[in-house]
């Protein structure tokens, strides 16, 4: 009796463990469609969602160091003319051994936008804001119109040298920014404007 007690409790035990294996089992499989399917990881290199600016907005990471020559939108959609000025002078300055590159080019309503909201949020207010960041109606960097370059040597030689290729620094308190001036070559640049808000572009 005891012996037939003890094969029925082995067999019970038996039957538990198989049924657990088997939940387990199905549930791995459950677990790995679910992963395989998750926002979480169909999202992995997948673009940008609505609502974020990347490259194609102009947006330039801070590390990199954009090539004058280019074909990332914050280099080829600046206006033609400016853009041919930039690469002639660039050209110009490498033989002097300075090498320029882009820090900022053209931007999308939407990154100019977020820029100014980032540098509300880092001066304290839109009037200070202001004489950094343009509002994206009035952003000649929206345009096309204008261009940060650098690195510090790049823009010392062009303060030396810009007027020949129609360059000209526009903001006394902006020296990457550079904007084409056709009439430089013949009359130099013209006075800067403190910073931006004292430029009339920005009041129109």
């Amino acid at each position: 009796m005891n012996n037939s007690r003890s094969r029925r409790q082995r067999r019970l035990t038996a039957t538990i463990g198989v049924a657990l294996l088997a939940a387990i089992a199905i549930t791995s499989i459950v677990l790995i469609g679910q992963q395989a399917s998750s926002p979480a990881s169909a999202t992995v290199g997948a673009p940008l969602s609505d609502g974020q600016v990347g490259e194609d907005d102009g947006k330039i990471d801070e590390a990199d160091r954009i090539s004058v020559f280019s074909d990332t939108p914050a280099v080829s959609n600046l206006d033609p003319a400016l853009l041919a000025a930039v690469r002639k002078a660039a050209t110009a300055a490498e033989q002097d051994g300075v090498r320029l590159h882009v820090n900022s080019g053209w931007r999308s309503a939407a990154y100019q936008e977020e820029l100014l909201a980032d540098a509300v949020e880092r001066y304290g207010s839109a009037a200070e804001a202001a004489r950094w960041v343009a509002t994206p109606e009035r952003s000649e960097h929206v345009s096309g119109d204008a261009v940060d370059l650098g690195p510090v040597a790049g823009q010392e030689w062009l303060s030396h040298h810009g007027a020949e290729y129609g360059l000209c620094q526009i903001y006394g308190n902006e020296p990457w920014h550079f904007e084409l001036r056709p009439e430089a070559p013949a009359n130099g640049c013209p006075f800067m404007y403190d910073d931006p808000t004292a430029d009339p572009r920005t009041q129109r």
